[in-house]
C-alpha cells in the first residue's frame, strides 16, 4: 500500500491523499470522542435526575411511613409510578421481600441476591452498602428491546424511626430496605442518535470544506508555483534564462524558491554567455585563424584540425598528417611533430614541398604539446603558414620596388619625401632638380624651408601641415626665382618611418595668365567707365575754363580784379584741379598690373574707391545708391585693388540688371532704381551685400554663373569673365561669394571673409 502510494507521481494528489487522511481521521476521532462525551453527559445527566427522583421518593415515602405507614406510603407511591417515564418502582425489604411494585405480580415475592438490581451490594456474602452511585446503576434492555435505567438506592434506617410512635425499627439496623427506580432512557437514545447524525453531518461538511480549501490552497500556493518552477528549470536547461512568464509573486518560502532559481537561472545565463563567448571566440581563432592547424597522435594521426586546413586539403579524421599535407606513404625525416614528443618541447621548421595541384608551397611550421592533468604528452598541434604566397610577393616586392623607383623619378611635377618631425627633405624625385635647379645632394637632408622665400610663408605652411592642400604659394629655386606652386601633403610611410609626401604642381603659367585676365577685366571696366570719367574730368575742366576765361577778359579790358574774387577763383581752380588729379590718379592705380599682395583691408574704403570711380555711370542712369555701412568694421586679409575691382564688376552688373529690367518695362511702374550697399560684422566674419532691383537670376543660371565666359548679356556686350574674375579673386583671398534673388526683385551678392588674424591677436 505504501509502495503504490510512493510510486504516485502527482505531488498534488500525494498531499490531498495524505492531508484527507489525516484530516477524516482526525474529524473521525474527534466525532467519536464528541458523540461519546455527548452520550456520557447524557447518561450521567439522566442518571442524576433519576437519583434525584429517587432521592424525592425517598422523602415522600419516609414522609408517607412517618404518618400512614401502609395506606399514605402507597398512594404516594402509586401516584408516583404513574409518571410516564417511570417503568418499575419497587420497594425491598431487608429480607429482599418486594413489599412495593406497580406491577402487581411482583408484590410478596423475594428477589434472587444474583439478580441485576441486588448483584451490585450481595456480590460477597456480607452485604455492602454501595455510596457511590455508579454502583447502584444499571443499564439494560427489556424485553422488548428497550433500553431502561435502574437505580438501586438502599432505604437507610434513620434515628426518627428508630424512636417513632407507629413503628419500632432499632438502631442497630442500618438498612431497612432498598428501593428499585427503573426508567426508560429512550429520550436520551434518541438524542444521542441526534447528536450522532448531526456530528456525522458536521464531520461530512468540515471535511468536505476542509477538503476543498485544503485542495486550492494545495493546488494555489504549492501545486501551480512548483509547476510553474518546473517549467522555469526546464526553460532553464533548454537555455532560456530570463523567461518572466512563470515568475512566482509569493513571499513564502516558495517565492524565495522562485527567486533563488531566477537569480540561478541568471547567474547560469551570466556563466553560460560568457562560457559560449569564450568557447565561441576559441573556436573561431581556431577556425579563422589565416593558417592551417591539426592535431595529432604519436602516429601522426589527425584527430582535429581546423576549417583552413579542411579547405586546403579536404582530410578526413584518422589520416595520417604526411598523407594530408604531402600525399606521402611515410613521415618526414625531419618531423617537428616527432621532436615534440619526445621532448615536450615546442619546434620550428622550415618546409618545402608540392602541392596536390603540383604548385610549389613553402611552409613555416611550429608545434607545441598538448598534455592531460597528469602532465602527460597526449597530443601534438602543428600549426603551418603558407608563406608561397610571401615568397612570390617579396619577388613581386623586388619588381614593384624597381617599378616604383622608374616612376616616382619619372614624375613630371616634383615630390618630396620629407621628415614628419624635423621637415628635412629624405627624397626627392628628378623633377624636383629640374625644376628647383638642385643638384640631388644640394636638396636631400636639408629644410624643406629652403624651397620658400625668406618670410613667413614656410611658416603659415608648417602651421596647416595637416591640411592636405595648399594653394598659390611662392617657392624660390637655386637662382632665387620665384614661382607659384600649390602643395598636396599627405603622411605616408617610407621604409618603416612615417614621413609627409609631398607634391608639387608650378601653377607659376596658370597664375600669369589669371593676372592676364584680371588685368584685361580691368581694362574692360576702364572702358565701360570712359563715359562717366569724361563726365566727371569735364565738371573741373568747365569750372578751369570759366574762370580763365573771367580773367582773361579782365586783363583784355585793362580792368583790376578784386582780391577777394581772384582768390576765390584761385582756391577754385586749385580744388577741381586736385579733383581732376585724383581721377586721373585713381584710374592709373587701378588700371596698372599688380601681384598677389594681401594686406589689412578695411572693406568700407574698398567699396568707397570703387563707388567714386563708378558714381558717375550711376548717375547718369538716375539710379539711387543706398549705403548701409557697419562702422568701425575689423580689417580684413585681402589684396585692395582686386577687391575694388570685385566691386566695380559688381556694380556694373547691378547698373546693367536694372537698366535691361526698366527697358523692358516689365512692371517698373512702382520699383526705385536702387542699389543697396550693406555691410556688417558677426562672430568673426566681416560681409559685404550688394542688392539691385534688377532683372534677377534665372533658376537654370544660377549655378553657372561664376564659370569663365558665361553671359546673360547680349553678344558684345558682355564678356562673362567679370564674375569669374570676381570669384577667382574672393577665393584667393579666402574669403566666399554667394548669389540669392530677392523676394521683390533683383538679385543679392554676399560676400565674406574671415577678419585679420592679426586683430585677433591683438
Amino acid at each position: 500500500m505504501l509502495k503504490s502510494f510512493l510510486k504516485i507521481e502527482n505531488l498534488t494528489l500525494k498531499l490531498m491523499i495524505s492531508v484527507g487522511i489525516v484530516l477524516f481521521a482526525s474529524i473521525f476521532i474527534w466525532s467519536h470522542f464528541t458523540i461519546k462525551f455527548h452520550e456520557k453527559t447524557l447518561i450521567n445527566k439522566k442518571i442524576s435526575d433519576v437519583d434525584k427522583f429517587c432521592n424525592t421518593v425517598l422523602n415522600f415515602t419516609w414522609f408517607a411511613m412517618l404518618h400512614n405507614p401502609n395506606e399514605d406510603m402507597l398512594d404516594v407511591l402509586k401516584s408516583i409510578s404513574e409518571y410516564n417515564e417511570i417503568e418499575s418502582i419497587r420497594i425491598f425489604n431487608c429480607q429482599g421481600q418486594i413489599k412495593f411494585s406497580n406491577t402487581a405480580t411482583e408484590l410478596g415475592s423475594i428477589a434472587e441476591k444474583t439478580a441485576a438490581a441486588c448483584i451490585a451490594c450481595h456480590a460477597t456474602d456480607t452485604p455492602v452498602i454501595k455510596e457511590d452511585i455508579n454502583d447502584r446503576v444499571r443499564i439494560f434492555k427489556s424485553d422488548q428491546g428497550e433500553l431502561l435505567l435502574g437505580i438501586m438506592n438502599p432505604i437507610l434506617n434513620d434515628p426518627s424511626c428508630s424512636t417513632a410512635q407507629c413503628h419500632y425499627h432499632p438502631s442497630e439496623i442500618k438498612k431497612l430496605g432498598a428501593l428499585d427506580v427503573v426508567v426508560s432512557i429512550k429520550d436520551v437514545k434518541n438524542e444521542i442518535r441526534f447528536a450522532k447524525k448531526m456530528s456525522a453531518w458536521t464531520a461530512i461538511y468540515l471535511f468536505i470544506i476542509l477538503a476543498i480549501t485544503l485542495s486550492f490552497s494545495i493546488f494555489r500556493l504549492v501545486s501551480d508555483p512548483i509547476k510553474k518552477l518546473i517549467d522555469e528549470t526546464d526553460l532553464i536547461g533548454k537555455g532560456n534564462y530570463n523567461n518572466k512568464a512563470n515568475r512566482i509573486s509569493q513571499n513564502d518560502e516558495i517565492g524565495q524558491l522562485s527567486t533563488a532559481i531566477h537569480d540561478m537561472g541568471n547567474k547560469i545565463e551570466s556563466k553560460q554567455t560568457e562560457l559560449n563567448r569564450q568557447k565561441d571566440l576559441y573556436q573561431n581563432l581556431f577556425d579563422q585563424v589565416p593558417c592551417t592547424i591539426t592535431v595529432q597522435t604519436r602516429d601522426y594521426k589527425l584527430i582535429e584540425f581546423n576549417k583552413e586546413f579542411s579547405k586546403r586539403f579536404h582530410p578526413k579524421c584518422g589520416d595520417y598528417c604526411y598523407v594530408a599535407y604531402k600525399n606521402q606513404n611515410k613521415k618526414c625525416n625531419n618531423c617537428p611533430v616527432e621532436r615534440t614528443f619526445v621532448d615536450g618541447e615546442s619546434h620550428f621548421s622550415e618546409e618545402s614541398g608540392i602541392n596536390k595541384d603540383g604548385t610549389v608551397a613553402h611552409w613555416f611550421v611550429k608545434t607545441a604539446p598538448l598534455k592531460d592533468q597528469e602532465g602527460n604528452i597526449v597530443a601534438a598541434m602543428e600549426m603551418s603558414i603558407d608563406i608561397s604566397q610571401r615568397k612570390k610577393l617579396e619577388e613581386i616586392v623586388k619588381d614593384s620596388e624597381r617599378k616604383y623607383q622608374a616612376i616616382f623619378k619619372s614624375i613630371p611635377n616634383p615630390v618630396f619625401i620629407l621628415d614628419i618631425d624635423s621637415h628635412k627633405i629624405l627624397h626627392c624625385n628628378n623633377s624636383a632638380l629640374t625644376v628647383y635647379g638642385y643638384k640631388k645632394n644640394e636638396l636631400e637632408e636639408k629644410p624643406f624651408s629652403i624651397l620658400f622665400p625668406e618670410t613667413d610663408e614656410f611658416g603659415t605652411f608648417i602651421k596647416n601641415i595637416d591640411k592636405p592642400f595648399h594653394e598659390r604659394l611662392i617657392n624660390f629655386k637655386k637662382n632665387k626665382e620665384s614661382m607659384y606652386v600649390n602643395i598636396w601633403v599627405r603622411p605616408a610611410e617610407f621604409t618603416e618611418q612615417k614621413v609627409l609626401l609631398v607634391t608639387v604642381i608650378d601653377i607659376t603659367v596658370s597664375v600669369e595668365t589669371q593676372q592676364q585676365l584680371i588685368q584685361a577685366g580691368k581694362m574692360a571696366t576702364l572702358g565701360e567707365m570712359a563715359t562717366g570719367v569724361a563726365h566727371e574730368l569735364n565738371q573741373p575742366l568747365s569750372v578751369i575754363k570759366t574762370a580763365s576765361s573771367f580773367i582773361t577778359r579782365k586783363i583784355n579790358r585793362d580792368e583790376l580784379i578784386d582780391k577777394e574774387i581772384l582768390k576765390t577763383l584761385s582756391q577754385e581752380i586749385e580744388s577741381y584741379v586736385d579733383r581732376a588729379a585724383k581721377i586721373t590718379n585713381h584710374m592709373r592705380l587701378f588700371g596698372r598690373k599688380s601681384s598677389l599682395l594681401k594686406e589689412a583691408v578695411n572693406i568700407n574704403e574698398t567699396i568707397k574707391r570703387a563707388f567714386d570711380i563708378f558714381s558717375q555711370q550711376l548717375k547718369l542712369r538716375e539710379i539711387e545708391v543706398k549705403w548701409v555701412l557697419k562702422e568701425n568694421l575689423p580689417e580684413i586679409l585681402a589684396d585692395s585693388v582686386k577687391l575694388e575691382q570685385v566691386f566695380i564688376n559688381l556694380l556694373i552688373n547691378a547698373r546693367d540688371s536694372i537698366v535691361t529690367q526698366f527697358e523692358n518695362n516689365e512692371g517698373t511702374d512702382k520699383i526705385a532704381k536702387r542699389i543697396t550697399i550693406a555691410t556688417s560684422f558677426d562672430e568673426q566674419i566681416v560681409t559685404a551685400k550688394i542688392s539691385d532691383t534688377g532683372t534677377g537670376i534665372s533658376k537654370a543660371d544660377k549655378d553657372k554663373i561664376f564659370e569663365p565666359f558665361f553671359t546673360t548679356k547680349k553678344v558684345g556686350e558682355g564678356t562673362g569673365l567679370g564674375l569669374s574674375i570676381s570669384y577667382g579673386i574672393i577665393k584667393e583671398s579666402g574669403g566666399d561669394i554667394s548669389v540669392r534673388n530677392n523676394p521683390g526683385r533683383g538679385v543679392t551678392f554676399t560676400i565674406s571673409f574671415h577678419i585679420n588674424p592679426g586683430v585677433l591677436n591683438e
